[in-house]
């Protein structure tokens, strides 16, 4: 063959081999949009739907409160959730758990469902909304959370990068998961008492970072609620802005990571039931001794220490009144991205990824405002929301995976920095950090104690 002819040859292979990829780009890949959140319909369209809600609003008697905790470990090894994918887990280090909390005045009913998983995805808590449904529980509002750590199991999580990333899905798994869910909501509505309600806020400061800017601002704070019954029994709902990662990234053992054994040390030391929800995780890390299961104990053991030694408020709920809302959230189409300026596009992110169910649900329990998000929150907002709730009154609890995930919400200013946060985790674009902080404040301003 000459050397024509294969320059020719050669030219044509590369030119089809560009063009080729041309397609593949110009079919997957699409431009990041960076016009103003302010200016997009979506943004306006969910502020006013917000503005218009009407949320239901019941004054009761009293407080009535049931607590349960089931065992939801399957019977088999299943892959483990959390940083790189690792495969199943070699051992169980930490049975996993589902916890339901029950609360009513008498006329609302509002119930907690908390699981020791990274998130709790849209297609099992549909499911478990359907269960609950089916079984005809008497409960106006349900609000998923989870301990996010990453050292627990998968098998709940459809579709191609569930499958690639995410331990996949077992519908035997996610069977389990359900009619646990159901045991543990009914043993706790079946346990109902009335209960004095207080509001603790302790500084756990020195226990947490934020993990972009060194000293940079973040969230310190322990805030919980304590449930106590005439009995003398007890429990607590608590939430941290640490994330649970305080495991090594090689632990091979299903594990709670910290949280666990938080609620463990809790349970041993005064408390009947104790319930750990992620606050807002976002950009926050744990300062931990060090990621052996025994290192990991000592830092929940810090942890447990500082919500008495520090404890900056103390107040109980005296006003029996329920406030209850779900806003759906409207969103920029999907910014997955490859580069600074290159994103998915929409078709290939959904495919990958599927529904992420993005909503707020808000709680408000006499003087103290829940709001539940579905986005992984960064807890560097959370001093001027928290500001604003305490100038009307109230108490301010936020927690996040509701039931959804719609990726990292964080600072806008940091949204073309080379972090792993605001790049591959950022799923919807510049100016979410604006749109919900200007959501949560709104919710804030529509509140009174």
């Amino acid at each position: 063959m000459s050397t024509k002819s294969i320059l020719l040859k050669t030219t044509k292979v590369l030119t089809w081999t560009f063009v080729v990829l041309l397609v593949i780009g110009l079919i997957t890949l699409t431009k990041v949009d960076r016009s103003p959140i302010q200016d997009q319909d979506f943004y306006k369209e969910t502020l006013e739907r917000l503005d218009q809600s009407a949320f239901s609003n019941t004054q009761g008697d009293t407080w009535i409160t049931g607590w349960s905790s089931v065992n939801m470990t399957p019977s088999e090894p299943a892959d483990l959730v959390g940083y790189a994918p690792r495969g199943k887990y070699e051992f169980v280090q930490d049975s996993s758990y589902v916890k339901a909390l029950a609360l009513s005045n008498g006329k609302t009913r509002i119930a907690w469902l908390n699981y020791e998983l990274l998130i709790v995805h849209p297609t099992l808590a549909e499911q478990i909304h359907t269960a609950i449904k089916d079984a005809n529980l008497p409960v106006d509002q349900v609000i998923f959370t989870a301990t996010h750590t990453h050292s627990g199991m998968g098998g709940y999580m459809p579709g191609p990068m569930g499958e690639i990333a995410f331990g996949g899905y077992d519908q035997d798994i996610v069977d389990l998961m359900v009619s646990r869910s159901l045991s543990a909501l009914q043993n706790a509505i079946a346990t109902q008492d009335t209960v004095s309600i207080t509001y603790r806020k302790s500084d756990a400061g020195d226990l947490v970072a934020n993990r972009f800017v060194k000293e940079g601002p973040k969230d310190p704070f322990v805030r919980q609620l304590i449930f106590t019954k005439k009995s003398g029994k007890k429990a607590t709902f608590l939430t941290y802005s640490a994330h649970a990662t305080a495991m090594s990234t090689k632990f091979m053992g299903l594990s709670g990571d910290y949280p666990f054994y938080l609620t463990k040390n809790l349970e041993a030391d005064g408390f009947d039931f104790a319930l750990y929800a992620a606050g807002t995780v976002g950009s926050h890390r744990p300062l931990r001794p060090g990621n052996t299961p025994e290192m990991v104990e000592r830092y929940a053991h810090q942890l447990d220490s500082t919500l008495n030694l520090r404890m900056t408020h103390f107040g109980t709920l005296k006003n029996n009144r329920i406030r209850t809302g779900y806003l759906p959230i409207s969103l920029r189409e999907p910014h997955l991205r490859i580069t600074d300026n290159l994103r998915l596009r929409p078709w290939l992110f959904n495919y990958l990824l599927g529904e992420t169910n993005a909503h707020l649900n808000i709680s408000q329990i006499g003087s103290t405002l829940m709001i539940a998000s579905s986005g992984e929150l960064s807890g560097v907002f959370y001093e001027k929301w928290e500001k604003l709730a305490k100038s009307k009154g109230l108490n301010l609890i936020i927690t996040t995976f509701n039931g959804g995930y719609i990726g990292y919400i964080t600072p806008d200013e940091l949204y073309d920095e080379n972090f792993h946060e605001v790049r591959e985790m950022n799923w919807y674009g510049p100016g979410n950090g604006k749109y919900f902080d200007d959501l949560i404040e709104k919710v804030i301003e529509k509140s009174n104690p």
